[in-house]
């Protein structure tokens, strides 16, 4: 349906020039159709008046013919014989009839009604008492032209003539009668050519057929239809369209035959109304045919014409822009410019191809400086975590060293404590810097599995235990009682969670309150996190998730920080197909985020629960562990930690030494620095699973690089394992644990 109806929209040039064409065409055509109805009109006005006149002349032939028929009876009536003797009576009405045709008898009826004289012999005897002419006659004293009678006597369809026989008495002795054959009462007929189809028809005062043409014999005697007889009563002078009993519509007009004293008949004329306009109607089909030829002339010529003189120039055009459009800026119309639409049309696409094609240079330019800028931020970026981590790895081992051989002295705990949270905080800066660069390209990928929010929620607030209690603030924690199960990342999502915390516990002054709620809410579960804190201006809470924004610093910056947290949220939660908001009622009115994320409601097989830690104070079974750093710091802190825990450690300060002290010390585990002076550690991985005596090693990559994409790099190269400084001493000791018992195994 939609295609057809598209057929008839104007959404062409083609289209639209052709209805101009078809509106200029459009008065030819009703002027056409007008004067063909003219000629219809006024065809039927001349069949009127010619019928008119044809009626008129019929009703005049027969009214000439009972006119003669009364002289006749007239004649009679005075003759003497006629009241005498029955035989002279007969012999004077058969000479009468002998001289006049088209009547088939002649009688004398007596006052009591019957016949005693007639031109043809009576074979029995005859009584036309019961005639209303014949009554009429009497009582009227004058001539009567009767209705359609079925002669007693001839047997055959006539009309009976009377006049009475007056003495000079003025005594009504008898009435004579002629009958008169109806077969030749209207002759005139035969005098004129109707169309075919026609009728002539005559009938007397009661509506009976007296005289028709054609098919006289059938219809002599029966009854005019009734809306023919309807409107011989009422039509007078008027032309009336009749539908006859045959399912021909006729025009009839109807005249007297005589005047009223004479007879009471009505002649009518009935012609097809399809011969009257059939002509009219001819000569406007050939009018139409003439108007469909000029227009469709008229539209192929405007079908033809637009296409060379518009049609094509605008699919120039056309296929210009799209070429633009597609990038191909170099495009251009190739049409002549002039000084008609088109023409300019062009000149304009062009020199807007060319604009176009200036300005794509300069941006292209730009944005490969932009590109080329972006590279050189991501790689400044990853060298700074590099060397920012580096330093801190020496730092962070060492503290974990010192608690470990000092565990007695409070004094230097409490210390080695300070400085590994400070660690951690330096290291969280550092990895919110790059995981932003990471999301806002759209380069994290989620692992993600059905998890219960509950427990990421309760990881998340013991990540950010310390920090609480440093501040003292009170934390209520609110959870459903069944599990609340989300598909995510839980790494992911413990970190969405953890800012949270970390953000309210920065603006909420110490010993203030903060309340974290876990709903369910419809098809999604609702983690709010709100505090009494310093609250947020309505200007700062339209755009506290866009980078680098923070409320305003106090004067001893206690909040610290880089303002990528809330924007690293925000990124997350999305990644996660859910929404965070944020809400404050000003400042000074403490501020509530919400984070709405899709519940999990097929069947649920949660991942087993975590093992680090788990070999964490038990018995280290000691391992040969190659240790290859190009950082003495790092490397002597690292070996002191390793021997700590029993274990037997080389180390080597370059790729090179790394491979050949390899073959002489058969390493189990080698930890291996990625950014090395002579070649890198991913090369070096290559190398000793080539070699047979560290084919076999676990090997472990310790680097400042935390890029996905380093990370790829390095697991392709035959890396186990990837940390990124400063090396998480739990996790390590896991790793060791698990590759110390896969030996024993084996």
């Amino acid at each position: 349906m939609t295609s057809r109806l598209s057929r008839f929209r104007l959404n062409s040039l083609r289209s639209r020039l052709m209805l101009l064409v078809a509106l200029a065409i459009t008065p030819l055509a009703v002027m056409t159709i007008l004067s063909g109805i003219r000629e219809r009109e006024h065809a039927v006005k001349a069949s009127e008046e010619n019928l008119r006149r044809l009626t008129g002349m019929a009703a005049a032939n027969e009214a000439q013919s009972i006119e003669g028929a009364r002289q006749i009876l007239v004649d009679l009536a005075s003759v003497p014989d006629l009241m005498g003797d029955t035989a002279k009576c007969t012999s004077l009405l058969s000479d009468v009839l002998d001289r006049n045709e088209g009547f088939v008898n002649f009688g004398l009826i007596q006052l009591n009604g019957d016949v005693t004289c007639s031109a043809v012999p009576l074979l029995h005897p005859v009584n036309l008492g019961d005639r209303s002419h014949f009554r009429r006659a009497i009582s009227e004293r004058r001539f009567i032209a009767g209705d359609y009678v079925f002669g007693r006597v001839i047997k055959k369809h006539t009309i009976n003539l009377t006049y009475p026989v007056i003495d000079r008495s003025g005594k009504v002795l008898a009435v004579v009668f002629a009958a008169m054959d109806l077969e030749g009462l209207d002759t005139f007929i035969n005098d004129i050519n109707l169309p075919p189809g026609s009728v002539l028809a005559t009938a007397d005062a009661r509506g009976s057929i007296i005289s028709r043409r054609p098919d006289p014999e059938r219809y002599f005697g029966t009854k005019l239809s009734p809306a023919t007889l309807e409107a011989m009563n009422t039509a007078g002078q008027r032309a009336v369209t009749i539908r006859g009993d045959d399912g021909i519509e006729r025009l009839h007009t109807f005249a007297r035959v005589g005047a009223p004293a004479l007879t009471d008949y009505t002649v009518t004329i009935g012609i097809p109304t399809e011969t009257i306009v059939s002509a009219a109607r001819h000569d406007q089909i050939m009018s139409l045919l003439g108007l469909g030829a000029t227009t469709l002339l008229a539209l192929l010529a405007a079908w033809l014409v637009g296409d060379v003189l518009i049609v094509q120039r605008v699919r120039k055009l056309m296929g210009t822009a799209e070429r633009i459009a597609a990038g191909d800026l170099e495009a251009r119309s190739g049409i002549a410019y002039g000084h008609e639409e088109i023409g300019n049309l062009a000149l304009a696409l062009d020199r807007m191809a060319a604009a176009l094609q200036k300005k794509e240079t300069a941006r292209s330019l730009a944005e490969r400086e932009l590109r080329a800028a972006d590279q050189r931020k991501d790689e400044f970026l990853a060298m700074l975590a590099h060397e920012l981590r580096n330093p801190l790895a020496p730092i962070s081992t060492g503290a974990h060293l010192l608690k470990l051989l000092h565990s007695d002295n409070a004094q230097i705990t409490q210390t080695c404590s300070i400085i590994v949270r400070q660690v951690d905080h330096m290291t969280s800066l550092v990895d919110d810097l790059l995981d932003v660069s990471r999301v806002t390209r759209g380069l994290v990928s989620l692992a993600t599995q059905v998890l219960d929010f509950k427990r990421v929620v309760d990881d998340a607030a013991e990540q950010i235990r310390p920090l609480i209690a440093a501040r003292r603030h009170r934390v209520v924690i609110e959870l459903p009682p069944a599990p609340a199960y989300v598909k995510g990342d839980h790494k992911r999502l413990v970190q969405v969670c953890a800012n949270l915390l970390n953000n309210a516990t920065k603006y909420t002054p110490e010993g203030g309150t903060i309340q974290l709620r876990v709903d369910a809410d419809g098809d999604d579960y609702v983690l709010t996190v709100a505090d009494d804190g310093i609250g947020m201006e309505p200007a700062l809470v339209e755009r506290v998730f866009d980078l680098f924004t923070q409320a305003e610093r106090t004067p001893d910056r206690s909040q610290g920080g880089l303002g990528l947290g809330l924007a690293l949220v925000k990124s997350l939660v999305e990644l996660h197909g859910g929404e965070v908001k944020a809400y404050s009622a000003g400042l000074g009115k403490g501020s509530t985020f919400t984070v709405r994320l899709p519940c999990y409601t097929q069947d649920v097989v949660l991942a087993p629960p975590s093992v680090v830690g788990e070999r964490q104070g038990e018995g280290a079974v000691p391992l040969r562990i190659l240790l290859v750093d190009d950082n003495v710091d790092a490397v002597h802190t690292l070996q002191l930690f390793l021997r700590s825990g029993g274990h037997r450690v080389e180390v080597a300060y370059s790729a090179t030494d790394a491979l050949a002290l390899a073959k002489t010390f058969v390493p189990e585990v080698c930890l291996l620095d990625i950014g090395l002076p002579d070649f890198d550690g991913n090369e070096l991985a290559r190398r000793l699973r080539l070699l047979p005596q560290a084919a076999g090693s676990t090997l472990i990559a310790m680097t400042g690089y935390g890029r996905q994409q380093d990370r790829d790099a390095s697991m392709a190269a035959g890396f186990d394992h990837y940390l990124v400084k400063p090396v998480n001493t739990m996790q390590l000791a896991d790793i060791l644990a698990a590759a110390a018992e896969a030996n024993i195994r084996r």
